[in-house]
């Protein structure tokens, strides 16, 4: 019995999603057969940067369906109010972007959008709590149990520490709206404004899939104590996620005059968000390799020291920035955008040189080490 329960805690070092072994009890994700993200073991770079992809496609396809079909109702939403008239799309806007569900005193058939997003959302959640706990995850949700609080405390501090750190970035963009319908002619430039902020949004659901695909993976090749698995990981993933930012950027800027017309047919909006286009596309080229960057540090628990960068580069740096050019320098939107730009690209490149500069096998031991404790619990 002894020399089994030593067999299951070896087996938690290799690597998941390794095709070499058979199904193991604690694998988080299934993604057939092949190599695992190590340095080579004969493997062209060809072959192990196709081995590595398939890994994390079978993470990030589901995941960038989910998200890209659930933010689609905001773009429904927001569509259909942009069709009711100026006021009412920067009206949506707002309640959607700031306060989502804050609908009191807007006219009935707003009312009747906002409604019908708020019990869109609760039906999603509703039906992602019935998937989970009547049998669609079995390996994972076995009914409510006391050893679930089993290493209790340091799952309160990891997850508190990624709140914080999404919130911040969640919020961040937000905060963009607010100043801005504080400028003179508001309801053009919220309007305006909106309309990129919906389109950038929807276009990071992909590389928010990426997020929770590299966090997975370089949390498994850890866990492992494949640190240059981990590495290879984070560099697949990374520039697979710039490749399709720029794909998204050259679309932008190739319909910098078409794309606001699923949401309004006002010509001074559309020429307002023909101005904002180029800070857009630049935006989703930038949010291309931010979140994986995240993702690499959430695999890495480093969610807390992210958070302090999240503080720093976007509230001491980017919307300090954006008001001096928005109010002081006189450039409105554009100026306040384009200084909460900086703060994005500050904190981009501080996680950047943090990743390079990582001791990938460092990780690997401390990650290793963490398995050990969890076994032990077990």
């Amino acid at each position: 019995m002894a020399t089994h329960k030593r067999g299951d805690e070896e087996e938690c070092r290799v690597a998941l999603l390794n095709g070499d072994v058979k199904k193991k009890e604690w694998q988080v994700v299934s993604a057939g057969e092949g190599g695992g993200g190590d340095d080579g073991s004969g493997d062209t770079l060809g072959q192990r940067v196709w081995e590595e992809s398939r890994k994390l496609w079978v993470i990030v396809a589901p995941a960038i369906f989910s998200r890209v079909v659930t933010y689609g109702m905001n773009v429904i939403t927001q569509a259909f109010a942009g069709h009711l008239g100026d006021l009412e799309l920067a009206a949506i806007s707002i309640a959607n972007t700031v306060v989502v569900g804050f609908n009191f005193g807007l006219m009935f058939g707003l009312v009747g959008i906002a409604l019908t997003l708020n019990f869109s959302w609760w039906a999603t959640a509703v039906m992602l709590f019935a998937y989970v706990s009547c049998g669609g995850c079995p390996d994972t949700w076995q009914g409510f149990s006391v050893e679930a609080f089993a290493g209790m405390w340091e799952f309160v501090k990891l997850s508190s520490a990624s709140g914080v750190m999404l919130c911040l970035e969640n919020w961040y963009y937000r905060i963009l709206i607010l100043l801005t319908g504080n400028l003179k002619n508001a309801a053009i430039a919220v309007d305006a404004l909106s309309i990129c902020m919906t389109i950038n949004g929807w276009e990071m659901m992909i590389p928010l899939a990426f997020f929770a695909g590299t966090g997975v993976r370089v949390a498994n090749e850890l866990g492992a104590g494949n640190g240059k698995g981990a590495r290879f990981a984070t560099i697949v993933s990374s520039t697979t996620s710039l490749v399709i930012g720029l794909f998204f950027w050259v679309l932008i800027m190739a319909l910098h005059n078409k794309f606001a017309l699923i949401f309004t047919s006002s010509a001074v909006v559309l020429d307002a968000v023909d101005k904002l286009s180029v800070l857009l596309a630049f935006t989703i080229l930038l949010n291309s390799i931010q979140p994986v960057l995240s993702g690499v540090a959430v695999g890495s628990g480093w969610q807390s020291m992210v958070a302090y960068v999240n503080i720093g580069s976007y509230y001491l740096i980017g919307i300090p920035m954006g008001i001096l050019l928005g109010w002081l320098f006189k450039l409105g939107v554009l100026g306040i955008w384009a200084g909460m730009i900086g703060g994005t690209a500050v904190q981009t490149l501080i996680l950047a040189i943090i990743t390079v500069r990582c001791d990938w096998e460092k990780e690997a031991l401390i990650a290793s080490t963490r398995m050990d404790k969890l076994s032990e619990v077990r």
